[in-house]
């Protein structure tokens, strides 16, 4: 049997109660699974946990119970395997570009001579389009441009899965847009595996092939998983001018504004069966009523 390339079975975190009485879980039952080469969004209200469930994949956080697989193999703490972009760049200040992707290379290759280091360096800071700035350090660089670094600098160890945690809120939208373009575009092209946390849904539908839904926390969950079936090679220019958008857009928001509270409501919380899997939806295939 071909086990998916990310499983989640169980998953549930409680942090601790400053009053030491038992804290309910900021989610609880997640089990869900990511195929190899997906683009995989999450979105859910703040409080949800869903900063904390990249933690756990990144191996920065520990689960109370439930396990993560990568590639048939249980996670255990941080590894080069994954990489991880956060909302802030995280830079190193004292080094240049080409010092501070070259970090994370030589961290994954440290038998490779330094020609063949900076030769790889070079060919991903290209993709993001910052040769020019090679040897700036990230006090001369705009926001935007430290952020493709982060984005070069994760993809050069060539991570088996790339997290990203709301790598773009920090930006102006046209910025954010000509990221989101690049980011696609080196996806494309490197066939990466990424989960990546969201809370603008024009982005998930420009970048996602499916996108989680989680109901608000404490006792969060997904609810559902749409798929995003619109054509693979959709731009923000053409993106609103296919109808299946509009059906998407629609039960995103519809979620997120009504239903991720309803099923957060006392009246709709019932328990989670072990190994439950939320169900997949196609809204841009369902007829237009």
């Amino acid at each position: 049997m071909n086990l998916p390339f990310l499983r989640i079975e169980g998953l549930m975190k409680r942090f601790p109660s400053p009053d030491g009485k038992p804290a309910r879980p900021v989610f609880e039952g997640l089990s869900f699974d990511i195929e190899r080469g997906r683009f995989v969004c999450i979105i859910g209200h703040s409080g949800c946990g869903k900063t904390t469930i990249l933690n756990v994949l990144a191996g920065l956080e520990v689960p109370t119970s439930g396990n993560v697989f990568l590639a048939g193999r249980e996670l255990s703490g941080p590894s080069l395997d994954r990489g991880v972009v956060f909302q802030s760049h995280a830079l190193m200040p004292w080094l240049t570009v080409r010092g501070n992707v070259s970090f994370a290379v030589r961290s994954r290759h440290p038998d490779w001579s330094r020609a063949r280091v900076d030769s790889h360096v070079e060919r991903y800071i290209h993709m993001v389009g910052l040769t020019h700035a090679l040897d700036l350090k990230p006090a001369q660089l705009s926001g935007g441009m430290r952020q493709r670094v982060g984005i070069a600098r994760a993809f050069s160890i060539e991570p088996k899965m790339l997290l990203l945690d709301e790598p773009f809120g920090a930006l102006d939208a046209l910025t954010r847009g000509t990221i989101q373009e690049e980011l696609r575009a080196i996806v494309r092209a490197t066939e990466q595996t990424v989960f990546m946390i969201t809370h603008d849904v024009d982005e998930a539908i420009l970048l996602a092939d499916e996108v989680l839904l989680m109901s608000n926390g404490p006792g969060a969950r997904i609810a559902e998983i749409v798929e995003i079936t619109l054509p693979t090679d959709r731009t923000r220019e053409s993106l609103h001018h296919d109808p299946q958008y509009y059906r998407i857009r629609n039960h995103l928001v519809d979620f997120l504004v009504r239903r991720s509270r309803e099923l957060s409501s006392p009246s709709e919380t019932q328990f989670v069966p072990a190994g439950w899997r939320p169900p997949r939806v196609q809204p841009g295939l369902d007829p237009i009523s």
